[in-house]
């Protein structure tokens, strides 16, 4: 029997173990992870919260059921989960059909054309134009720029997700910014 105080010492992949062995266990993943789970489910979702409850859930039943599939590779337990939960929310945008819509604010969009070095101003046209040919990029290099620069994670927890290193998940997000200067300038 385990105790409450030696639960909390538990490191993930101990805790995975046990999930492992006996499913009732995975309450404990699920106590842990979810706030995290749900709250980036929700910022893609624009804070459907109702939405956001269900396909953060069924990430965790996903979770649940596949854990025997669960191999410790030397990424947090957390890249895991929030890899199914990222496959949850783009089905669920197919199922309905629906684009996906990020609130950009001025701040956001200045640090993609400074990270990008398309330039320093950019007229309110021209900021729709950058919205447009970025809404054009394919799905997970949209996902990446939207990691990174809207939700405002590190280059170690994108790097955690995709299940690759920090320095990929560096490289990744600046060729994709390249890729967005050259259309750019291409289109001056």
């Amino acid at each position: 029997m385990i105790r409450k105080k030696d639960i909390a010492k538990l490191t993930d992949s101990e805790l995975v173990s046990l999930a492992k062995k006996k499913s009732r266990h995975f309450g404990l993943l699920y106590d842990k992870y979810f706030e995290q789970i749900f709250r980036f489910v929700f910022k893609r979702l624009g804070g459907k919260e109702y939405i956001a409850g269900d396909l953060t859930q069924q990430a965790f039943i996903k979770a649940m059921a596949n854990l025997h599939k669960y191999e410790d590779r030397g990424f947090p337990f957390s890249s895991w989960l929030y890899r199914i939960a990222q496959n949850e929310v783009s089905m669920y945008f197919r199922s309905q059909k629906k684009v996906f819509t990020v609130e950009i604010n001025e701040n956001q969009l200045s640090s993609i054309v400074n990270e990008a070095q398309i330039g320093n101003y950019m007229s309110s046209e021209e900021q729709e134009q950058l919205i447009a040919m970025m809404n054009d990029l394919e799905q997970e290099h949209l996902d990446i720029i939207e990691l990174r620069f809207f939700q405002e994670m590190s280059f170690k927890e994108i790097a955690d997700i995709y299940s690759i290193s920090e320095a990929s998940a560096k490289m990744r997000t600046y060729r994709i910014l390249e890729k967005i200067a050259k259309k750019w300038n291409e289109k001056q």
